[in-house]
């Protein structure tokens, strides 16, 4: 898959800066456009057939998102994420969604525990990156939705957003996938057991673990010349 193909799945449909960010944003997490790399208006104007006007919507959505750097004279890059934001990045999330999940637990109905575990059995069968950042901010906003706390879970996925990036590197290089999917069960099933304590002692342990992994990855990383 390729910018092409997710401009011709949008332009199935209405063309509006949503959609057009909806595949920006696709194509920076699948590393269609890699980080520090320019993106021009006008190239991506013509691929969806649009002006320079929904175009540049998108990309000040996606500058909101942290995925995106605005420029006055340079135009827009995909922001490079550094260790140090990484870092502030996870800690926001575990405080964040450590609460969310205090929250949800008490209201969660069984058919939202059913939802996540299907989830979680189409997830033992992914490989591709893409999805699997996909399906995995699914698992995790279906045990917060139950919260009711919208802006929150807005606040969350931008978050998850920043993160998901990186998700390939983590499946090729961390063996992330098989431990992720044990500590997602085992969050599940205390979910399960309206348990808020285990289910926040894992929750932060699986933040602060897949954080750790990624910072270090970061620090080691080759600079962007």
């Amino acid at each position: 898959m390729n910018l092409n193909d997710l401009a011709a799945n949008v332009l199935q449909q209405r063309s509006t800066p949503d959609l057009i960010a909806d595949a920006l944003r696709e194509a920076i997490l699948r590393g269609i456009f890699q980080e520090g790399q320019s993106l021009r208006q006008d190239e991506i104007a013509t691929q969806f057939g649009v002006s320079r006007i929904p175009v540049r919507e998108a990309l000040k959505q996606l500058e909101a998102e942290g995925l995106v750097t605005l420029y006055l004279n340079r135009g827009a890059i995909v922001s490079v994420l550094t260790a140090t934001e990484a870092q502030e990045i996870c800690e926001i999330r575990s405080a964040l969604e450590v609460k969310a999940i205090q929250i949800a637990i008490p209201k969660l109905s069984e058919s939202d525990i059913e939802k996540a575990a299907v989830i979680l059995e189409v997830t033992d069968q992914a490989t591709d990156a893409g999805i699997l950042a996909k399906l995995n901010w699914e698992f995790h906003a279906t045990l917060y939705a139950a919260a009711e706390r919208p802006r929150l879970l807005m606040m969350i996925k931008n978050l998850h957003v920043n993160c998901s990036r990186y998700i390939r590197v983590q499946m090729t290089q961390m063996d992330y996938h098989e431990r992720s999917q044990k500590e997602h069960y085992q969050l599940l099933d205390a979910c399960r057991q309206r348990d808020p304590k285990t289910a926040v002692r894992l929750l932060k342990r699986h933040i602060d673990t897949a954080g750790e992994q990624l910072v270090a990855y970061l620090q080691h990383k080759t600079p962007l010349t």
